[in-house]
């Protein structure tokens, strides 16, 4: 009886040490979860691995294991913040819907996004942009995207509005550049005025952009005096 208490006792315990092991990916979100909340508040160099792997409730050891380097860590934290934000765009415009309603489900979408994340967008507005050249590239091809798709919705809308399939695609992919530079910008000014609700900053972007683009949409552009 007492051998087989023994064995069981152990059983359990190898069970429960089972239950304790954590699935790769879950693990790894962790890890990148406290990288982006420590590389967000100190910055990529002033942060350390060992105050990451403490604030994930892991080894340092492991987090090398996982992710490689620092820089492969930091890499990782842009890629993923990169691609939620992009996808928190996406999913938020209906394409059927009219052009204004596009642009302004696309922002509101996209300062609700930046102000729920701070920490992620900072790494992604202010840290990767300056820390060197291979993340600043990173940030770029994610931001190439959302450029790309702002360009789409106005080129779109625009041509149909006033029936000209004509209307050059450099001057619509311009209008796309300024408006998600103007965005970028909004959002870290609002991101440090916490009295600046996401929906406000969408607002303000949205009426000082769509009296130009409103003219645009009905043929009507402005032009330079002679």
């Amino acid at each position: 009886m007492k051998t087989g208490s023994t064995g069981s006792r152990a059983g359990e315990g190898g069970k429960r040490g089972r239950q304790k092991r954590m699935p790769r990916a879950v693990r790894e979100r962790q890890m990148l979860d406290a990288a982006v909340r420590t590389f967000g508040q100190r910055g990529y160099r002033a942060a350390s691995m060992d105050e990451i792997a403490e604030l994930a409730g892991v080894s340092k050891p492991l987090v090398y294991l996982y992710l490689n380097s620092k820089e492969d860590l930091f890499t990782a934290c842009i890629r993923r913040e990169a691609a939620a934000l992009t996808q928190a765009v996406r999913s938020a415009v209906n394409p059927d819907a009219p052009a204004d309603q596009q642009l302004w489900d696309g922002l509101r979408a996209f300062f609700e996004h930046t102000a729920l994340h701070p920490d992620a967008w900072a790494v992604l507005h202010s840290q990767a942009r300056t820390v060197g050249e291979p993340f600043a590239a990173e940030v770029n091809a994610a931001r190439a995207e959302i450029v790309a798709f702002v360009t789409a919705l106005i080129g779109a809308a625009a041509r149909a509005a006033h029936r000209d399939p004509s209307l050059p695609d450099r001057e619509v992919a311009g209008l796309a550049h300024a408006l998600v530079g103007a965005a970028e910008s909004l959002a870290g000014w609002a991101n440090t005025e916490p009295s600046v609700p996401a929906k406000e900053a969408a607002a303000t972007l949205m009426n000082f952009a769509w009296a130009g683009l409103g003219d645009l949409m009905e043929g009507r552009p402005w032009s330079p005096p002679a």
